[in-house]
């Protein structure tokens, strides 16, 4: 079955947005302990592509896949978790890339690489890393993974925090939570 990506982000209503997140049906992986742990031989790298074996993965559908088993654990580790099996997978930096963004209403709603959409709030903050002179913007995803801000969604967040001026801080509001865009 062909893969049909959704479309793009600033044509969607903060409604149309919201139908197509409840819409996506993901595993329950935070509910599934298999017994069987293994190493998948899988690598997320740094930039968002995902690699098996040294050969890059470049179905769009299949990485969309994988990545609805994602989870990561409080150590930091990240696992592609089915009913039977639990399997490592390295991850260079963040699991996924959030590639867009637009603000509606006072909520930023981001498209990750995966072409998921995710809204900025309390369940899924964003978190300022690194230090004020190199800053990484980050957003928590699902089951403990997060995506990175990639340069230009970087810039766009930037640009609409400093449209707010909030004061001496660089922040952003979504979903009535504040988010400091400057690493403490």
């Amino acid at each position: 079955m062909p893969y049909d990506p959704p479309p793009e982000l600033a044509s969607l209503s903060l409604g149309e947005i919201a139908g197509l997140v409840a819409a996506r049906k993901l595993p329950p992986v935070d509910q599934w302990s298999p017994a069987d742990e293994g190493d998948s031989e899988m690598r997320i790298a740094a930039d968002g592509r995902w690699y098996h074996q040294g050969g890059e993965i470049r179905r769009p559908a299949m990485v969309r896949a994988f990545a609805s088993l994602l989870m990561c654990d409080g150590q930091g580790q990240h696992w592609l978790v089915t009913p039977t099996q639990k399997l490592s997978i390295a991850v260079e930096d963040a699991a996924f890339m959030a590639i867009d963004v637009t603000r509606q209403d006072d909520t930023l709603t981001f498209r990750l690489n995966t072409d998921d959409f995710v809204i900025a709030g309390p369940d899924h903050p964003i978190t300022a890393q690194g230090d004020a002179e190199t800053p990484a913007l980050y957003l928590a995803v699902r089951h403990g993974t997060r995506a990175r801000l990639n340069r230009s969604t970087y810039a766009q967040v930037i640009d609409m925090a400093l449209d707010n001026e909030d004061g001496p801080q660089l922040a952003v509001m979504s979903g009535g939570l504040r988010f400091a865009l400057i690493p403490e």
